[in-house]
């Protein structure tokens, strides 16, 4: 596992052994950043379910400004730490030892906005994509932010998130990346 592109491109990343975590590939985390991207001009990404910290790595190595990791796992936030000192991103990243719907509510009472959204639970958790829905109610995604959730063929995922639509949907295997984007005309609660 390795960084894509960007600033960081091609150092390597550690991923952590066993079953609690299911690392996305290179192959469709390219496929995923080409279609959301592939480089941005600043902004706050969310990481739910951080893993390795892959996707928010990325993220940073593609332009976003900060990053907002959250991983309940300890090996998993090692891990992520380590991915972070390495890539040198320690300073633009804040990581939270929590379960993903305590961070959501923490986050709404906190408030903040968020201009991309990475839901990557594990597949067997299919009810935590509905957290994609309680942070675009609460005005915490910007207006022309995306949703990016990655789950099993078997999950149906709805046709909106609050004022983000579903955009793309593209399989790869036994994997399926949905994109929701839009709400271009709503509040930027940034």
């Amino acid at each position: 596992m390795r960084v894509i592109s960007g600033e960081r491109k091609g150092t390597q990343l550690k991923s952590v052994t066993g079953t609690g975590t299911r690392p996305t590939s290179d192959k469709v985390k390219e496929s995923l950043f080409n279609m959301i991207g592939p480089y941005f001009t600043g902004g706050v990404v969310l990481d739910l379910f951080g893993g390795s910290g892959g996707l928010a790595i990325e993220a940073l190595s593609r332009g976003m400004d900060r990053a907002v990791i959250v991983e309940k796992d300890g090996r998993a936030l090692s891990a992520i730490r380590d991915n972070l000192e390495k890539c040198r991103f320690t300073g633009r990243a804040e990581l939270f030892r929590s379960d993903a719907a305590r961070a959501v509510q923490a986050t709404i009472r906190k408030g903040g906005a968020f201009d991309l959204v990475f839901l990557d639970p594990p597949y067997a958790r299919d009810t935590y994509y509905g957290l994609a829905g309680e942070l675009a109610e609460a005005g915490l995604i910007r207006a022309g932010g995306r949703i990016v959730c990655e789950h099993d063929r078997t999950v149906e995922l709805p046709e909106s998130y609050g004022g983000f639509r579903k955009e793309k949907e593209h399989v790869y295997g036994g994997t399926v990346i949905t994109i929701y984007g839009g709400n271009e005309e709503g509040e930027n609660n940034g």
